[in-house]
């Protein structure tokens, strides 16, 4: 059988933890973040766990990850 092939963009953007989650970076604060609540920017520092339903299609795109 042939290997299957990681999507690049996922590879990119997205990694395991050591428990098998799935981290990623928080969306919406590249631009227009004069519009963004103060709160929303604060908890959008950093990385985040993604919720189940995200994390098994990040999965499908990640064979061996």
């Amino acid at each position: 059988m042939p290997k299957m092939k990681t999507k690049s963009s996922a590879k990119k953007r997205f990694s395991r933890t050591g428990s098998g989650k799935i981290k990623g970076n928080v969306a919406y604060k590249r631009h227009n973040l004069r519009k963004r609540t103060q709160k929303m920017k604060r908890k959008a520092r950093g990385t985040m766990i993604l919720v189940d339903a995200d994390a098994r299609i990040v999965k499908s795109y990640m064979p061996y990850l």
